[in-house]
Order: C-alpha cells, then sequence, then structure tokens
C-alpha cells in the first residue's frame, strides 16, 4: 500500500511525460489493478494463447485476470529473489507457472542495482541516482525459452523489466521473433535513459509492422499490436 501511495504521489506532484503517441485503433480491454495493470486488445486472446509475462515484482493482479477471464497458462519470469519468494508463498492458480530468471538478448547472468527504496521489489539493469547493492541473477534468451517451452509464437508478451526492454525488443525483432501483442512498462524516466531511447524503440517497432494502440494515464506502459 506504501509503494502504491508514493507512485501516486509522485505522479501528482510531477506530470507524466507522453513519449509518442496512440496511433491503431482497436478493442481495448484493462486488467489488473490501478498499480499493476495492463490494457490488451481481448479480440486477439483466446484460450490457447501464450502468454508471457516479465517481471512480477509483487503484484501478479494482470496475470490473474488473464487467466480468470480467458482461462489461459501464463508463463510468469522474474529473478528477483524477494519476488520469487512472494510467488512461492501466495496462491498461485495451476494456470501460472513461475521462472526465476528474467529475459535478455542472451543467456548467462547480468548485474542488476537493488533500489533505492528498501521497501521497492524491483532491481534494475540501468544504475540509480545514488549507489545501491549489486546482485547478479539469471536472465535467458526468449528464442531458447519458447524451444523448451513448445511455442512458436507468443500471443501477448508484458515486458516489466526496469531498463531491459531496450535490448529484448531490438533482439525479438531482429530474430523475428512472433510476438502479436507486445505490453511495454518503458524506462525513459531512468538516469541517463531519457525520452529520446523510448522514441526511437517506439519507431523501431513501427518499422517492424507494429502500432501503438494504448498508452497508460502513467504514460511507462505501452501496448503494441502486430498487424
Amino acid at each position: 500500500m506504501v509503494i502504491r501511495t508514493m507512485k501516486w504521489l509522485k505522479r501528482m506532484v510531477r506530470p507524466p511525460v507522453v513519449v509518442g503517441k496512440v496511433s491503431y485503433d482497436c478493442p481495448r480491454l484493462r486488467l489488473g489493478t490501478e498499480y499493476g495493470g495492463w490494457t490488451i486488445n481481448p479480440d486477439l486472446i483466446g484460450r490457447d494463447s501464450v502468454i508471457y509475462s516479465a517481471g512480477i515484482g509483487e503484484d501478479a493482479s494482470w496475470d490473474l485476470a488473464m487467466i480468470e477471464r480467458f482461462g489461459v497458462t501464463v508463463h510468469g519470469f522474474d529473478p528477483t529473489p524477494r519476488s520469487i519468494a512472494w510467488v512461492k508463498s501466495s496462491r498461485m492458480p495451476a494456470g501460472f507457472v513461475m521462472h526465476p530468471y528474467g529475459l535478455s538478448p542472451s543467456d548467462g547472468e547480468l548485474v542488476f542495482h537493488a533500489p533505492e527504496n528498501p521497501s521497492h521489489v524491483s532491481v534494475s539493469v540501468l544504475e540509480r541516482a545514488t549507489k545501491t547493492e549489486r546482485i547478479v541473477l539469471p536472465v535467458r534468451e526468449i528464442v531458447g525459452i519458447m524451444q523448451e517451452l513448445g511455442h512458436e509464437q507468443i500471443d501477448v508478451l508484458k515486458m516489466d523489466i526496469e531498463g531491459s526492454e531496450y535490448e529484448v525488443i531490438e533482439d525479438l525483432l531482429a530474430r523475428k521473433i512472433p510476438v502479436r501483442q507486445l505490453l511495454v512498462e518503458y524506462h525513459h524516466r531512468f538516469p541517463g535513459v531519457g525520452n529520446q531511447k523510448t522514441l526511437a524503440s517506439i519507431e523501431l517497432l513501427e518499422r517492424h509492422g507494429y502500432r501503438l494502440f494504448n498508452i497508460s494515464r502513467s504514460a511507462e506502459e505501452y501496448s503494441f499490436v502486430k498487424v
């Protein structure tokens, strides 16, 4: 509750910066809490849809809502020890499968930086404004994950991966990994990132046939569909 209140206060004090603009009109449905919710095109999702959710933290409200509404299996990915422990201690339905590693263009380990506020959960590959604890965690490439799980395409890929999204997006486009809907939290607010990096990522996606159909009120969560 404290984390969500602080996030709300930050938005009130500092108006969100919208990067890019919605360029496509399609059905939209928001699922999950105000803090952990995402907007999808529900017409493109069925019971057999492949759903990947990268970055769980301690809020799986979107994942659980997807399972309840569509009867899908959600594969969750998060290398953060605190998130893994939270999932294990929670009563998750059979439709939620947790994988204790993050996404990256290649398999291996990455150095992550702990959040400045110890009450927060998510670690990031991006350095904080002040130095924080460094932790080495496992990551895997999407192609290998799909092969292991027997998936030929991803119907929805949700990524809240704290700054790693830029490289992962470039990788999935370069490898032509078939993703129908892409939900991304961009981190242009982080020091050393900036709006231009997010704008370049949006333009790259558009050149590969993706269209932006929703930007959240916080201007942090972006929803794309391949057309």
